[in-house]
């Protein structure tokens, strides 16, 4: 027999490595790289995956176990994922089977249940057992046992779980028969969801047989009569749902079964498709004509799709220079190649205009990928990939995992966004696995922005990184010719100097009132939810924060309630301070719900729409409020950073930023950067087509050189101030970094484990030749900062500390950094003490 290695669905450092599983003649078809597999591990049955075939093992066969199942008639994951997943299980210091299950739709995440059926016949079902000399064939002993055993028989096979649910306090019963051979107990992987099937309708016979046989029915089956008729008119349509049927001709279920039994038609069991956009139209768009710097960027793309090389593009386009209209293009060539293309949105409030406007080119052949899908249209959605029922897939950052055999073409929009890293395990960002895929499919990547991250122009620019060096492509100027809206900054100082206390400046009041006049639209972006960002006695300076989290509480006025936006706690708000027992209990800071309420104040019969986590729960709830706002029913659309990008209603004349330091002051080396690209992306909303813009951005730190160039629209300007600072303090581009967060619920044992990490850590790079300062003068470097307390020294009742690690050169910190890890926590001996490695971090928190 072949051996196949699998790992298997244990997420442990001793099971992160494959095992050797025989696989038996049975099933030998169904087994190839990327099969999901149901094999014995110790004493239970676990989900694996297969990630190589091989003709014999170094381990004795004989103690070599078999495959016990296969669990798809072909493999859900190809080679060049299974591939894929070691690169990222190096690169993100993750266990290879976590990377492995979030290639996967949820649904697909199976684990073991426990199923009982009647003994193989010939067998343990009529095995016959020896008492005091006498031979007899085994049956049951109690009108228990044998309730029990003919409801088995009647199912065929029963979980365990559903005979407990059926015989709650007769276990002795399932005992006694298990141990007389009469029934078997085993293990089976099922899946998390299943197909969705629905009872259907069709004609067992011939159509002129059918309207030949509506001839022969007696006034008694008049019914049945009724039913084949209808049948037969639909035949065009067929199958049928069963409760179509039902409805249309007004019967029972009994009407149509005994047609069934008399031959004429067939009820069986068909899949539903569950498609989110199942009922919606899209209207179908034609290529655009190109302006001459689309066309030069298009043709610089289309010469690499042609060579089926990798090759990695930067698109630098201003906000409306029409990077989407390039997009649709490429792709287009890419299909009449016969292969397929990925594009990723950092948001989900940018998938439904996106979708709207690959539909309206591609039609069905664009499937759909993002987390405000139910499990079951993502499970559809993704076998419709797999299937090969689709060449397009729109979605998040998990689509870069799509199941294409053939593909050609990555595209990555709003490229600099942070939401394409995933903050939990495996901690990967999809820019980087796009890349690495592209590079083994021969496919091509286009990483579209108007403001691209530092990392990837200052890669563009320099060509300074081996396994990144995308060719920079720019589009200065927007598609319809039209100019980037008038910015102007609004120094807050001065509006409160002079006895304006309201949230809004003189200017900003004023171009609303004139937009609303003029019935134009505005966008104001507030990125802060909530009604205040604090609550405070300021009779005793008490703040209310959150139990399990130091951090503060965040009042919602709709729910009359306290929220911590870390770990969900809430509270009712206070009247009283629960320190000090004052009334002066204030509220703080301002979030998007009372900038609603000031504006309703502000101008009476104002129509808001207001896009925020708050508002923004529901399934479909982003498309809805999107949807509104173009078809005009509302003049303002004020929500946090989800309005900022890649919207575009023709009647938007006006953005305003209510406070554009709010990200200013974090404790991130890259607050300048965020704070930039933002204002950047939310002025660009305003003025897309005919009318002019105007944008006006409030701020305390007018002076600040990332809301100067902001104002400018200059990203030239501030990529070369910004990066004065980074290489000053050595941040990327000019190194890399590993974020090691270390958490515990008591904080002496978590400061100890922390020292002990950064002291080994710090041992051994020095032992390798590695360690030191990134000023001195060395092509290889590696210092670590910390231990510290992380700048939410806790959440959810646990301690953290951290320590960050620079390094530049081709030295492998990532191997060094997870080794120490794994070896403090064997030391350790200790379950509750968690230590997370964040490869490349975007947040710092």
């Amino acid at each position: 027999m072949e051996v196949a290695k699998v790992i298997v669905d244990v997420p442990s450092k001793d099971t992160d490595r494959p095992f050797d599983y025989l696989i038996p003649k049975r099933l030998s078809p169904w087994v190839d790289v990327g099969s999901r597999v149901g094999v014995p591990f110790g004493n239970r049955t676990l989900q694996g995956f297969v990630v190589s075939l091989h003709l014999r093992s170094e381990v004795e066969t004989s103690r070599i176990k078999e495959i016990g199942e296969v669990l798809d008639f072909s493999p859900p994951l190809s080679r060049e994922l299974v591939e894929l997943s070691v690169w990222m299980k190096e690169r993100y210091a993750c266990r290879q089977i976590t990377v492995l299950q979030s290639m996967l739709p949820t649904a697909l995440k199976g684990k073991a249940e426990r199923y009982v059926a009647l003994a193989d016949p010939g067998e343990s079902s009529v095995q016959e057992q020896h008492q005091h000399g006498v031979l007899f064939a085994a049956a049951p002993q109690t009108e228990g046992e044998q309730r029990m055993l003919d409801f088995v028989k009647q199912r065929g096979e029963v979980s365990l779980e559903q005979l407990n649910r059926a015989f709650p306090e007769d276990s002795a019963s399932l005992k006694a028969l298990l141990a007389q051979g009469l029934l078997r107990e085993y293990q089976q992987i099922k899946d998390k969801l299943q197909k969705k099937t629905m009872k259907a309708v069709s004609l067992s016979i011939g159509l002129a047989e059918a309207r030949q046989a509506l001839e022969s029915f007696s006034s008694k089956a008049q019914r049945q009569k009724e039913v084949l008729s209808y049948v037969v008119d639909m035949e065009a349509f067929l199958p049928l749902s069963l409760q179509e049927v039902l409805t249309a001709v007004g019967v029972t279920a009994g009407t149509v079964k005994a047609l069934a039994d008399k031959g004429f038609i067939n009820i069986q069991d068909m899949e539903v498709q569950r498609d989110p956009y199942k009922g919606r139209s899209f209207k179908p768009t034609e290529p655009l004509t190109l302006t001459a710097e689309q066309e030069h960027v298009y043709s610089r793309i289309v010469r690499k799709l042609e060579s089926r090389d990798h090759g990695v593009f930067l698109l630098h386009g201003v906000t409306g220079s029409g990077k989407t209209e390039i997009y649709l293009q490429t792709i287009q060539r890419c299909l009449e190649q016969e292969r397929q293309a990925i594009v990723l949105v950092p948001e989900i409030s940018l998938t439904p205009q996106m979708v709207e406007r690959f539909k309206g080119r591609f039609g069905d052949r664009v499937a759909v990928m993002h987390s405000r899908l139910s499990q079951g249209e993502r499970y559809d959605e993704w076998r419709k990939i797999n299937e090969g029922h689709a060449s397009v897939v729109v979605g998040a950052r998990s689509a870069v995992f799509a199941p294409f055999q053939s593909l050609g073409l990555i595209i990555m929009d709003e490229e600099h966004e942070t939401s394409y890293k995933q903050e939990e395990t495996p901690k990967y960002h999809a820019r980087d696995v796009a890349i690495r895929r592209a590079s083994q499919a021969g496919a091509a990547v286009i990483l579209g922005s108007a403001t691209p991250s530092l990392e990837s122009y200052f890669a563009a620019r320099s060509k300074s990184q081996e396994d990144f060096e995308p060719e920079l492509l720019e589009m200065p100027t927007r598609a319809l010719g039209n100019r980037l809206p008038e910015v102007r900054i609004v120094d807050m100082r001065e509006e409160l100097k002079d006895g304006n206390r309201s949230m809004f400046s003189r200017s900003l009041h004023e171009a609303l009132a004139a937009r609303l006049e003029r019935q134009e639209q505005s966008v104001l972006l507030l990125n802060r939810r909530g009604y205040s960002t604090f609550v405070m006695c300021r009779s005793c300076g008490y703040v209310a924060q959150c139990g399990e989290c130091d951090i503060s509480l965040t009042y919602h006025q709709k729910a009359n309630n306290l929220r911590c936006h870390y770990c969900g706690y809430a509270a009712p708000a206070p009247e009283v301070c629960p320190d000090c027992g004052s009334e002066h209990i204030r509220y703080f800071g301002t979030g998007t719900q009372r900038v609603e309420e000031e504006l309703a104040k502000l101008f009476p019969g104002i129509r808001v729409i207001r896009m925020d986590v708050d508002t923004t729960t529901e399934k479909g709830s982003h498309e809805k409020l999107l949807k509104q706002f173009r078809e005009k029913k509302g003049d303002v659309l004020l929500g946090t950073q989800m309005v900022a990008k890649g919207l575009d209603f023709p009647d938007v004349t006006l953005v305003g930023v209510i406070t554009a330091d709010s990200a200013l002051n974090l404790p991130d080396f890259r607050a300048a950067e965020k704070t930039f690209q933002l204002l950047t992306q939310v002025a660009g909303r305003a003025g897309r087509h005919h009318l002019p813009g105007e944008v006006f951005i409030q701020s305390y730190t007018p002076d600040h050189y990332s809301i100067i160039h902001a104002s400018g629209h200059d990203y030239l300007s501030f990529v070369k101030d910004e990066l004065k600072h980074r290489k000053a303090l050595h941040y990327p581009p000019y190194c890399r970094l590993i974020l090691v967060t270390l958490s515990h619920e008591q904080l002496t044992v978590l400061v100890r484990a922390a020292e002990n990490y950064a002291g080994d850590l710090k041992n051994k790079a020095d032992r390798r030749g590695w360690f030191g300062s990134l000023d001195r003068f060395s092509a290889e470097a590696l210092d670590v900062l910390g231990p510290v307390a992380s700048p939410i020294p806790r959440l959810k009742n646990r301690y953290r500390f951290q320590c960050m690690i620079k390094w530049r050169g081709n030295m492998d910190a990532v191997s060094l950094v997870r080794q120490v890890a794994e070896e403090l926590q064997e030391a350790a001996r200790d379950q509750t003490l968690q230590i997370s490695i964040d490869v490349d971090p975007q947040m710092l928190m």
